[in-house]
């Protein structure tokens, strides 16, 4: 491979790796419930846990920081006793929001049907596996 070639596809590499690093951020489980929690205006930490079912404190705190990184959440320390911590979108965060949110109506939607499929796909399976035996 010439060495022209093999810099063209280091630079395809370098743009696709924070791509695909910022979907699966933005895309992780918790994270798409974080955005959603967090959608109605400035939230703390006690309510986001709340919100976001199934959720640990440690997965939550990880997301939060991440997100935040990402530009996606701002944290808003208040100086009181003991410390205000708000979360709120950022204008990024707002314009991914309708996308989100399409995608939470579409997976409640067709949920059943999934569950269907998998059953059937899962039964099939299991009567195909005891033809082979």
């Amino acid at each position: 491979m010439s060495r022209s070639h093999t810099r063209v596809s280091e630079e395809v590499t370098d743009e696709a790796c924070p791509l695909v690093e910022v979907l699966d951020h933005v895309a992780g489980k918790w994270s798409i419930s974080i955005l959603v929690a967090a959608a109605p205006g400035p939230i703390r930490f006690t309510e986001l846990e709340r919100s976001v079912e199934g959720i640990s404190r440690r997965m939550l705190t990880l997301n939060l920081r991440r997100l935040e990184r990402d530009g996606l959440l701002t944290r808003t320390v208040h100086p009181t006793v003991p410390p205000k911590v708000e979360y709120s979108l950022t204008s990024m965060a707002r314009e991914l929001y309708s996308s989100l949110t399409g995608l939470v109506e579409w997976a409640e939607r067709h949920r059943g049907a999934i569950a269907r499929a998998r059953t059937s796909y899962d039964a099939a399976a299991a009567a195909t596996s005891e033809e082979v035996r």
